[in-house]
């Protein structure tokens, strides 16, 4: 399986202009949370939507990923250092994963997830 290097996004670059300090901060804030906007498709829903939210964390010097479902719900994934994608942080269930071009799919008990992606030895490396 081709390695792979998860690339979410933390965060947006907005360009203030005019505004000042408050609409500068306001505008990041928000271009932060659309940043962290992904496709999910959870439990029996067949269709993916933009509607969760990924939360990144370091502990220990591992990337943890958070995803937040609409309804209040998450899954916690460990980002692998080996490039081999994502694992499941919490509970009993693996992980499995797709990869396409540029995006992989996360599976886990029923709720799938779309997460931007690099390809290891892909253009842009």
């Amino acid at each position: 399986m081709a390695r792979l290097w998860a690339a979410i996004i933390a965060g947006g670059l907005v360009l203030a202009g005019c505004s000042g300090p408050a609409e500068e901060a306001a505008g990041q804030e928000a271009a932060a949370e659309t940043d962290s906007m992904i496709a999910c498709a959870i439990g029996s829903a067949t269709a993916f939507t933009r509607k969760c939210t990924v939360e990144r964390s370091v502990e220990s010097g591992v990337l943890f990923l958070t995803i937040h479902h609409e309804d209040g719900g998450f899954r916690r994934f460990r980002v692998m250092d080996d490039g081999s994608g994502v694992v499941a942080a919490d509970g009993a269930d693996d992980a499995q994963i797709t990869v396409f071009d540029g995006e992989i799919e996360v599976s886990l008990g029923g709720d799938r997830y779309i997460l931007p992606a690099r390809i290891a030895g892909s253009s842009g490396e």
